[in-house]
């Protein structure tokens, strides 16, 4: 769902979106092996001009279409990528790795939500929109998709990614290291190979959620009580609604969630999905942080959920916005006049629920670690260019972001700290170097991983790949 459920941000890598597949082998079990026709082209082979697309590596049941080594490149070099070696293997070679992870984790049986691919895909988008200077229209126009298009277009693909994250990290989950082995890695490394601690800096934030009209509100519940009283005459199903007209990830999926547990959802959202009873009547008009929904029971299994439900956000006029900026100027100016502090404006004043209850801090979570620390990159891009005109102490002036929720808000910030760029030591920066040794020690394990699943899973590969000089040596069998 469009993060009805709680999360914690992890950087966007956009390499990943080449790593999911177009082509279905449902015809082959997890351990069948495919015969030599998987590696033979799509399309008509007699003329190499009429070839649509070819499968070129086949690994255990997973296919690689030339198409996806084809796209996985351009990703590359529009992100200025530089490949190590040659890219005609060393791209093939990551996209097969990367079909492993997939193997291991339909063997076992590892499965992701729909609120986790939503999740991801709709931080992919908000970045996106950030970078668009804060304009979905804009996006729209480059991509030449509507954001539902591209939630459909990206659903696959990070499905996959999601699959393949969580095969990594159920793999490493037991690895650890002690403060004694950090000591060691470091004392036999030279000054020169002891890593840079990049700039880091500490933000305070504080929102204000611009007012939506009470005719857009109106529009709103309108269309949703149109789309029930069409389910309800039997014109059409809530499915076909929600692919067409729901503004969440799960629209591909006729709005469908998945088995959820209720505290995976939002509170407001889970209280009426949990007492549906009758899969043929939809629910009253919900209303959540995320906008306006209506909602279908699909069916309970203990104490999750499945549910369909259909998501309208309201849309707020270039007025609204100017009318928030306006009150947060005023705002930043009477803190600088000392009327009261940024800390007691953001407890009180501040919409952005992340944050309020500590002082407006923001927070930088990831999948093992959350501190207040962010590396410049890390940051929201809007806050990341308010900051680079900062001093510490001072506030900017007012800027529309996206939020977490998707919604475009105005903001205010205030640098508190800022650490410049130095080389690590045990003493300062003792976290930062059990990261490295971590990362190090994981990255080993899934080498070796690696390493070992080559000897037990099918490869077949095309002709034009065995000269290749991989890292992996178990490809050519």
């Amino acid at each position: 769902m469009n993060r009805l459920f709680h999360y914690s941000i992890v950087p966007l890598a956009m390499l990943t979106m080449s790593l999911g597949i177009s082509a279905s082998w449902s015809s082959y079990g997890a351990n069948a092996v495919p015969d030599d026709s998987t590696t033979t082209a799509v399309a008509e082979k007699t003329n190499p001009s009429n070839v649509i697309d070819e499968v070129v590596w086949v690994v255990g049941d997973e296919p690689i279409l030339k198409s996806d080594i084809e796209s996985m490149r351009m990703q590359g070099e529009m992100e200025g990528v530089k490949w190590e070696g040659n890219p005609d293997c060393t791209i093939p070679e990551q996209l097969a790795v990367q079909k492993l992870f997939l193997h291991q984790a339909a063997i076992d049986s590892i499965e992701v939500t729909e609120s986790d691919i939503s999740q991801s895909i709709d931080d992919q988008i908000n970045y996106w929109i950030q970078l668009a200077d804060g304009s979905r229209e804009k996006l729209e126009e480059y991509r030449k998709m509507t954001i539902s298009q591209m939630r459909q277009q990206m659903h696959d693909e990070f499905k996959n990614r999601e699959l393949i994250q969580k095969m990594r990290r159920k793999l490493v989950e037991d690895i650890t290291v002690s403060p004694a082995e950090v000591r060691r890695y470091f004392e036999n490394l030279p000054e020169d190979s002891i890593p840079m601690v990049p700039t880091t800096v500490e933000v305070q934030i504080i929102t204000r959620q611009p007012k939506v009209s009470i005719e857009e509100i109106n529009r709103v519940k309108d269309a949703l009580r149109e789309y029930t009283d069409r389910v309800n005459r039997g014109e059409t199903t809530f499915a076909t609604l929600a692919r067409l007209y729901s503004e969440d990830g799960s629209a591909r999926q006729g709005g469908e969630i998945g088995y959820t547990p209720k505290a995976a959802l939002d509170p407001v959202f889970a209280s009426v999905a949990f007492n549906l009873t009758d899969p043929n009547k939809i629910s009253k008009i919900v209303e959540t942080e995320f906008g306006f929904h209506i909602i279908q029971l699909i069916d309970k299994r203990g104490e999750r959920i499945n549910v369909r439900h259909i998501l309208l956000k309201p849309r707020v006029t270039r007025e609204a916005l100017e009318q928030a900026s306006h009150q947060l100027d005023s705002l930043a100016n009477d803190i600088r006049e000392g009327k009261f502090t940024f800390d007691e404006a953001a407890t009180y004043v501040s919409d952005d629920k992340d944050t309020k209850s500590n002082h407006g801090i923001m927070a930088n979570a990831t999948e093992m670690t959350r501190t207040s620390k962010f590396r410049m990159q890390d940051l929201p891009t809007e806050v990341a260019r308010a900051v680079e005109q900062l001093k510490v102490g001072e506030i900017s002036a007012p800027f529309e972001m996206i939020n977490s929720k998707g919604k475009t808000v105005c903001a205010i910030i205030k640098l508190k700290s800022r650490t410049e760029s130095h080389r690590a030591t045990i003493t300062e920066d003792f976290q930062v170097m059990k990261d490295v040794v971590l990362a190090k020690r994981r990255e080993e394990a899934l080498q070796a991983w690696v390493a070992e699943k080559l000897k037990n899973t099918y490869v077949r590969m095309a002709d034009q790949y065995r000269d290749c000089e991989f890292e992996y040596q178990g490809w050519v069998k």
